[in-house]
Parts: structure tokens; C-alpha cells; sequence
């Protein structure tokens, strides 16, 4: 486990000197003998340089390998010099169940290497992510995490990792027994793709959508699902023959829209926003195939989609 602490580039007012000033401090963890270290991704946003200091006392500038936003995720790497320090032993996410002991390490208020013990509280849960789509199947914990905490491994009682901590309900700023966790199964579909490519490449079906109207045209229409705005040539979508809506203007400017494909679930799991249908795709892999319900012109049909990488 290493504890980040991170800089950000101001500019004085007076001077126009660019100064290097401390951002904030976070956890992470050893991922393999590479030197790839994991942390939560609003640990290292906005930042210009992030320090890794591991448990034995050495610190290392690490370099961004690239981020998933869309789960919290960061990858960073260290060029490690002698003795390379003992990835933590990962486990699986899948097989969890309510009431089962946990860890979490971390570095809470800059406390470095701090253990705290707590249980499952909860399986499933979701939090709304920054882009739109939902963080999904985060474990809930009444193990104390605090600021400085995120990034930090969640473990089990071997010892093997089951989650990253990454956030908190809390009224008061500290640790309220509610901290969320991403499942370690999430965090071996996504971090190997950063590695890989610098990014995660999500499953798309290559339509366009708007939430904000879509929440609208929902409430209007009193169908829970996504209104599909728009399909991409050459994509998923229009080689499945999903139908768009089409917008037009009507008497005083107004705008009609008469509707296509309205999606109200995935493989037969209900969608009613934007980014649940975002986080229900993102639970398959490329080239997958997910069955979609559809409802056009008022009947409800199934409608296969073979999965492509977003551009």
C-alpha cells in the first residue's frame, strides 16, 4: 500500500510565476512487479505530479498511465530502484457476501498506513459518476474510511484485495459507518485496458442521447427508458436497425418529436436513465452480443446488438 500526495501548477497574481503547490494527499496500492500502482482517479485529477511514497520510506515520481473516470480509476508507475515492493494478492468481488469481515488501508487525513476492520454492509449499490453514467456494484462498508482513505485497498480476511475505497456518505466530512468501495471484478476488467491503451474502451452501441430530455420526454411520455435521439452510421445500432426519433419544427417554432426506439432494458435489466443504460452495457466486453428491449410504435420487441468499442 503507498500513500500519493500530489502537486498543482498556479500561476501568482502578482509575479505571473508558475509556482508548484500541494494539491492533496490519497492511497493507492502495488498492482504488479512493473511498478503500476492504483488509486481513484479525483485523486490525481487536476494534478500536475503525483509523489508515491511506499511503506518502507522510498519516494518516486510517478507517471499517469491513463484513467477511467468513469469508474474512479487511475493507473500511475513508478520506476522502482532495487528491492520492488510485493504487488497485494487479488481476490474476486463476485462470490461477496453480507456481513463478511473486511479491511481497508489507507492513509485517512494523512495518517499514513492506517487499518481500520469493518463488515459488508451492502452489495449492489450505485453512486452517479461525473460523466453521467452511474458507478456500479459498489460494495458498501461500515469500515472507517476518511479523506485520504480513496485509492486504498479494501481486503478481505486472506488478505486479498476485494475492492478500492473511494467514497463516502458522510453529513459531517468524516467517516459516518456508509464508505463505498469498487469491486475488485471491475477493476480487473478496466486497469488492464489502461495499461494497455492508455484508456478504457467502453462498449457502445453508437446512439445519441440526451438526460436531460430524455428525463423529460420520460415524464411526458410516463415510460421509463431511453429515448434514442439519434444512431451513428456504420455503428452497433445501425447495423441492429435501431430507430432514431425524429425532430422536427412544428407551429410557433415549436419542436415535434415523433419517437423511434425507446431502450427499457438491457438483457432483461430495467433502464431508466441515461447512465444506467451506460453502466448496463458496461458490464459486457466488446463484441459481445446484449439482447435490448425496444418499444416502437407503442409495442415492446427484442432487439440483438453485437457490442463495438467506442471511438
Amino acid at each position: 500500500v503507498v500513500f500519493i500526495t500530489t502537486q498543482q501548477q498556479v500561476m501568482d497574481f502578482w509575479t505571473r510565476d508558475v509556482l508548484s503547490v500541494p494539491r492533496g494527499t490519497g492511497s493507492g496500492f502495488v498492482w504488479d512487479q512493473a511498478g503500476h500502482v492504483i488509486t481513484n482517479f479525483h485523486v490525481v485529477q487536476g494534478a500536475s505530479e503525483a509523489l508515491v511514497r511506499l511503506a518502507d520510506g522510498r519516494d518516486y515520481q510517478a507517471k499517469l498511465v491513463g484513467v477511467s473516470p468513469a469508474h474512479d480509476l487511475a493507473v500511475l508507475k513508478i520506476e522502482v530502484e532495487g528491492v520492488v515492493p510485493r504487488p497485494v494478492p487479488v481476490g474476486t468481488s463476485q462470490d461477496l457476501r453480507v456481513g463478511q469481515t473486511v479491511f481497508a488501508i489507507g492513509n485517512p487525513f494523512g495518517l499514513d498506513w492506517t487499518l481500520t476492520r469493518g463488515i459488508v454492509s451492502a452489495l449492489d449499490r450505485s453512486l452517479p459518476g461525473d460523466n453521467g453514467a452511474s458507478i456500479e456494484h459498489l460494495i458498501q462498508t461500515d469500515a472507517a474510511i476518511n479523506p485520504g482513505n480513496s485509492g486504498g485497498p479494501l481486503l478481505d480476511s486472506a488478505g486479498r484485495l476485494i475492492g478500492i475505497n473511494t467514497a463516502i456518505y458522510s453529513p459531517s466530512g468524516a467517516s459516518a459507518g456508509i464508505g463505498f468501495s469498487v469491486p475488485v471484478d471491475t477493476v480487473n476488467r478496466v486497469v488492464p485496458q489502461i495499461i494497455a491503451h492508455g484508456r478504457y474502451l467502453r462498449p457502445v452501441l453508437g446512439i445519441e442521447t440526451d438526460d436531460a430530455l430524455n428525463r423529460r420526454l420520460s415524464a411526458y411520455l410516463r415510460l421509463k427508458g431511453v429515448v434514442v435521439l439519434g444512431v451513428a452510421p456504420d455503428s452497433a445500432a445501425a447495423s441492429a436497425g435501431l430507430k432514431a426519433a425524429v425532430i422536427s419544427r412544428g407551429r410557433g417554432n415549436r419542436p415535434d418529436i415523433v419517437l423511434g426506439d425507446v431502450i427499457t432494458a438491457v438483457d432483461g435489466k430495467a433502464v431508466d436513465s441515461v447512465g444506467k443504460l451506460l453502466a448496463r452495457l458496461d458490464d459486457y466486453a466488446i463484441g459481445d452480443t446484449v439482447a435490448l428491449t425496444v418499444v416502437r410504435d407503442g409495442k415492446e420487441r427484442g432487439v440483438p446488438v453485437k457490442l463495438r468499442a467506442a471511438d
